[in-house]
């Protein structure tokens, strides 16, 4: 009985500063945030201290919120479906691939990682602008104008393209951890590779592709940058709107209460997506 104890006095002492470190510097300004929530706001006075539920049931009471709140679901599962209908096949590749140059594309499914989601959002104004590079070709080819900048789908493409490289990347791994001997005898006994895939394979991944959505999910519900560079001011999602109340009406009350909102919908919906995945294919 002595040993177990050591052990667990030793996982204790090892993980007891990482524990108080995450305990201070995630949950305290989430408190202090829930805190905030629930004061009062005043255009001359900014924030009363109070307790009240009004700053939550503007939220829910005024109809702009919710299609914010809609728009934002909607971008951030389009993405994800975009997603996982580009990055599957790829990752699917890669992962069964033995060629030489396998590292050289892994590198170059990584290397956008490199550079940050503003700079290559502002590399994607320059190819929707009027007059730009897509509109360029659009006039040549076609003979007709292409104007993407400020419109949903310039949004859902730059979005696109920050999630995909972490889409790829986990469901590679997620391949790679399957043994192909598996497919290997499914092919043995007559299936085609297509319904050796459907029928083992997917299965046997889909936890992996459940994470992997889910990850995408998160990053494309608090996207930033992108709907602001390439949305403009017209098109609002919960993000840019929450920094616009925090910074530009300085309502901090009801910025808080967009944060805890905005992270509660997240929560649930990422819930209820794991809940779908059949328990007798989870890990």
């Amino acid at each position: 009985m002595a040993k177990p104890r050591s052990t667990t006095a030793a996982a204790s002492i090892f993980l007891g500063p990482a524990t108080c470190v995450v305990l201070i510097m995630l949950v305290s300004p989430l408190a202090l945030l829930a805190r905030y929530s629930l004061d009062k706001f005043d255009p001359s006075e900014l924030m009363i201290e109070a307790v009240t539920s009004a700053n939550y049931a503007r939220f829910f009471t005024e109809a702009f919120y919710y299609q914010v709140m809609r728009t934002t679901i909607g971008v951030a599962a389009l993405v994800t479906f975009l997603c996982l209908l580009l990055g599957l096949p790829l990752a699917y590749r890669l992962a069964r691939t033995t060629s030489r140059w396998k590292s050289a594309w892994m590198l170059l499914v990584i290397l956008p990682l490199f550079i940050g989601s503003t700079i290559r959002t502002v590399g994607w104004m320059i190819l929707f602008a009027k007059s730009g590079m897509m509109d360029t070709l659009a006039a040549t080819f076609f003979r007709s104008h292409v104007d993407l900048m400020y419109t949903p789908a310039a949004v859902v493409i730059g979005t696109l393209s920050v999630n995909l490289p972490f889409m790829v990347i986990t469901l590679q791994s997620v391949f790679e951890g399957i043994d192909t001997r598996l497919e290997e005898a499914a092919q043995g006994l007559g299936a085609t590779p297509g319904r050796a895939f459907w029928r083992v394979i997917w299965p046997l991944s889909l936890p992996g592709i459940g994470i992997a959505a889910i990850l995408s999910f998160i990053l494309g519900m608090n996207a930033y940058a992108t709907p602001v560079l390439l949305g403009g001011p017209r098109f609002q999602m919960m993000a840019p709107l929450l920094f616009w109340e925090f910074n530009t009406n300085s309502n901090w009350p009801f910025s808080a209460a967009l944060a805890f909102i905005l992270m509660a919908t997240t929560l649930l919906l990422t819930t209820l997506a794991n809940s779908i995945i059949p328990l007798r294919y989870r890990a």
